[in-house]
């Protein structure tokens, strides 16, 4: 079965006040039980703030490492899913059932990508 990577952005200066409500933990929290015990999730996790990233390039066979905030930045990783699914609509079902855990005011972007195998 194809495996799939999630890509939560955010706007990181639009996100609610305080992160995730107890109750959107919950839900999420209820949905990674049933996505786990169903054999789709295989990983997820939240990342920290772009404020604690570290970009590394390599550009012209020079290299920089830039640390962030980085104010270019609109929209971050905010966190990410790797699903293993029968096809890339169960991926979406199940990423769309992710977001919607979320409450109105959250502004969430999911980039849904098969993972390329061999």
């Amino acid at each position: 079965m194809p495996r799939y990577l999630t890509m939560l952005r955010i706007d990181e200066n639009n996100a609610p006040e305080g992160g995730p409500s107890a109750e959107l933990m919950q839900r999420m929290g209820q949905l990674i039980e049933e996505m786990t015990k169903a054999g789709v999730l295989l990983d997820t996790a939240g990342l920290t703030g772009a404020a604690e990233g570290t970009r590394v390039r390599w550009n012209g066979g020079e290299m920089t490492v830039t640390d962030g905030p980085f104010t270019e930045s609109k929209e971050v990783v905010g966190g990410y899913a790797i699903i293993q699914a029968k096809d890339k609509a169960e991926a979406l079902e199940w990423t769309k059932r992710f977001l919607r855990t979320h409450e109105r005011e959250w502004d969430i972007t999911s980039e849904v990508r098969e993972i390329a195998e061999g």
